[in-house]
């Protein structure tokens, strides 16, 4: 029923609709009877009231038990008096300004020098520019070395970068120069002369520049992909060039996502002659893989079944060969973060390439035959978590196969001529090939107090076992580290680390005789300590191998005794 005060505009509504009908029609223009009567108005007696403890229409009806509650108390004297209580300060620690820009100079023992600069552009809200110089330098004076052992590197780089809402890329570009000293003589060249000596030339030089970027796009099929092109060269006229592209495609299906990677792997170089000097080396290859995945998450287990093909075409020998290798990752969380337990089995082609061997070892000679090495495969599982909200741990253990696995090996001596090139004399590498098979078991630990303080360790331990080699040239078999960083004031900073090495094996060739060398491990410490004078200026002092041990990292190739460096680093903005 309608209220009275609601009557008049209610008719006055209807009259304008009526008016409205009327002007399109006027013949239907009728008339409407409105009957008023009194308004409903309710009392409490027509309400419903629901009972606070509604009747049990139940056929089993329990009685409740009537339950006595009693007090036994014990008078206790106190001489407890409160003292007026205070609100507890909380110490803030003023956090540390953030600089766009920074440069670092050190000096140390064996004429070392130590530079860094690094500059960050900020172009607009998206869009920054960034470019990095680093050099380190030694003019060498290792013990009882008799060739020139000074080395220096120094590299430069370039970026530009730009975040957009739905998409985000990235162009880097770089150049690196690098001399190195084939220094490493054995025992047989103690009976040189200084004169015969000194005539050798043992430097090479290493030049390389790259260029590449990445972009990634959000809500897209296609979500990233990277590309690299590397130009290398060196004192001997060697070449290489190297592209590489990796895209990778994500479709998401109703409880699992479909990956696809792909891998193109483009090399081609060449060197102007082999160690024996009977002929000139080439190589080129062209690898393409496809990597299929699918991938299952939920809040405990993350899935990942797939497999990875790939086609590798080698142009100088006219060879193609077809690979399939296995692409398995589990994790299942057992205990929240305390416990979680993985395995799987993974497997690839790696192309190897004179860029990257020149990277670990420096000493080998331009005269290699570059191949890739295919990972046949590698069956992994292991435990990882956390023990505490600040100590973290891993422990994994792997089998695996590898073809044509790379390993560095001593090149032969034929006598110290000065007519024959620098690396001729016994003191330079090659590389050589193996099919593999490795037993590995890994372990790490992490504490992490605070931002005072972190310590961590890891251990690994491998056993190979050989097809044609008769040792794994160069492989440790056991592997350490341990590592810290700290805070001692707001002021004063630092950290510490120590590696271990295992022994290795290497193979002295001498014409007919051959001989296998093993190298002691080592252990190699080091400590740097900071003070920030304030935010802008810090000056740091760097000490290495403080063991004082001229170990041999490789074959015949002391390093650099006790190592100091000091240094300041001033931050600023353009």
């Amino acid at each position: 029923m309608l209220n009275k005060r609601l009557i008049i505009p209610f008719l006055c509504f209807i009259c304008c609709i009526s008016n409205g009908f009327a002007q399109e029609d006027e013949e239907k223009i009728g008339t409407e009877v409105v009957n008023v009567v009194k308004p409903y108005t309710p009392t409490i007696s027509d309400a419903f009231k629901v009972k606070e403890t509604p009747v049990l229409n139940d056929s089993v009806s329990n009685e409740k038990k009537k339950v006595n509650y009693s007090i036994f108390s014990v008078p206790v004297a106190s001489t407890f008096t409160p003292a007026k209580g205070n609100a507890t300060k909380i110490e803030k620690t003023k956090p540390l300004k953030l600089y766009d820009n920074y440069a670092s100079l050190g000096f140390g023992n064996y004429t070392s020098i130590l530079a860094e600069l690094y500059s960050n552009l900020q172009i607009s809200r998206t869009d920054n520019f960034g470019i990095f110089l680093k050099h380190h330098s030694s003019q060498g004076g290792i013990k009882d070395v008799r060739l020139e052992d000074k080395f220096y590197d120094t590299q430069l780089d370039a970026n530009y970068s730009s975040r957009q809402k739905d998409i985000s890329y990235r162009f880097n570009a770089g150049i690196e120069h690098q001399l190195f000293n084939w220094y490493g003589l054995n025992g047989l060249s103690e009976l040189a002369t200084d004169e015969t000596l000194d005539a050798l030339d043992v430097k090479q030089t290493y030049f390389s520049g790259y260029v590449g970027g990445s972009i990634s796009i959000e809500d897209s099929f296609f979500e990233k992909a990277n590309v690299n092109l590397r130009y290398l060269s060196d004192s001997f006229s060697s070449s290489e060039i190297n592209f590489t592209a990796r895209p990778e495609f994500v479709f998401p299906l109703e409880e699992i996502t479909l990956k696809i990677d792909a891998d193109l792997d483009y090399l081609t170089g060449s060197f102007d002659r082999n160690y024996t000097n009977t002929s000139d080396i080439a190589y080129s290859f062209l690898n393409f893989g496809v990597l299929p995945s699918l991938v299952y998450v939920n809040e405990d287990l993350t899935l990942s079944l797939g497999v990875a093909g790939y086609v590798s075409m080698d142009s100088e020998n006219s060879e193609t060969e077809i690979s399939l290798h296995p692409r398995i990752n589990a994790s299942y969380r057992l205990v929240d973060e305390l416990l979680i337990v993985y395995g799987g089995a993974d497997g690839g082609l790696q192309q190897n390439t004179y860029y990257n061997f020149s990277q670990v070892n420096p000493y080998i000679s331009p005269t290699q035959y570059i191949a890739p090495t295919s990972e046949l495969y590698k069956a992994f599982g292991g435990l990882k978590g956390k023990l505490t909200n600040s100590v973290g741990y891993n422990v994994r253990a792997s089998y695996g196969k590898d073809e044509n696995k790379s390993l560095f090996k001593l090149n032969s001596y034929n006598g110290i001529n000065p007519n024959l090139e620098g690396y001729e004399q016994g003191n330079s590498f090659g590389v050589v090939y193996d099919d593999i098979t490795t037993l590995s078991v890994f372990g790490e630990l992490k504490v992490e107090v605070n931002d005072t303080f972190t310590l961590g360790a890891s251990a690994s331990f491998s056993s190979y076992d050989t097809t044609s080699q008769s040792e794994a040239w160069n492989l440790p078999e056991l592997e350490a580290s341990i590592f810290s960083t700290f805070n001692i004031t707001e002021k004063v900073y630092g950290g510490a680390s120590l590696f271990f090495v295992g022994e290795r094996k290497d193979q002295f060739i001498n014409g007919l005789i051959s001989e296998t060398i093993t190298l002691d491990g080592y252990i190699d410490a080091n400590l740097h300590v900071g003070y920030r004078f304030n935010e802008r200026l810090s000056f740091f002092a760097k000490g290495s191998n403080l063991l004082s041990d001229n170990y041999n990292k490789w074959a015949n190739y002391p390093v650099l005794g006790i190592q100091g460096l000091l240094g300041a680093t001033y931050k600023f903005d353009w």
